[in-house]
Order: C-alpha cells, then structure tokens, then sequence
C-alpha cells in the first residue's frame, strides 16, 4: 500500500477539532513523541523561566456537573460549533485555547470555572 499524503490531508480537513486532538494523541503515544514546542531554558544569563512565561495553554481538566453550560461557555470562548464544543467537554482533559496571554488565561479561566468546570494554565 502506498502512501498517500494527499488523501490524507483531506481527511483531514474533514474532521472535527476533537478527531484531530485525539489522533494527535494516538500519534505520541504509538511514536513515542510530542507534539508540543520545546520550551526554551533560561541561559547562563540567570532569569527565572517561569517568570518568563509569556503564553499559556487553557486545559479543561473537568466539566463539572452542569455540561450545558460549559460547552456554552466554551462556544463564546473560542467560537466553535455545538459539535467540537461538546466533544472538548465530554473528552477531558482538553486544552480550550493556546498560546494566549496571562490575563485571557485568567478570564478563560473565571468563566469555566463559573460553570463548575476544573481548568489547568500549562
């Protein structure tokens, strides 16, 4: 069977936001990778290099028991559909939103947490 790099990238511009995110999972678990960037390291220089955190990753650990309301919190956060937004709740641990700043983390997070979900700045 051949390799076929072209059918692949359609089907993957087929599939929802949650297919991605667990085959990106599925992919560092069988090739033992990450898909994460790497972090750079505070150098001979000195500095703290987690005082230099600029950006943060918004990870919705647990839903919490009112699951309408979170994925509804998570729509206004990040304007995805009905679908993707429910397949974040019910697949927790997932990361809502990337690379933002301190202060959207911190916002993202008041409002998941107003609805009874459990979030993790990474």
């Amino acid at each position: 069977m051949a390799f076929d790099k072209d059918a692949i990238i359609d089907s993957l511009k087929e599939a929802s936001i949650s297919d991605l995110n667990d085959l990106v999972k599925a992919i560092e678990e069988e090739f033992d990778v990450s898909a994460s960037a790497p972090v750079a390291v505070a150098g001979a220089a000195g500095g703290d290099a987690a005082a230099a955190k600029d950006s943060y990753d918004v990870e919705l650990t647990e839903s919490g028991d009112q699951k309408v309301k979170a994925i509804k919190a998570i729509r206004d956060i990040t304007g995805l559909g009905l679908k993707d937004a429910k397949g974040l709740v019910d697949k927790v641990p997932s990361v809502i939103k990337e690379g933002v700043s301190e202060d959207e983390a911190n916002k993202i997070k008041e409002q998941l947490e107003a609805v009874g979900g459990v979030v993790t700045l990474k």
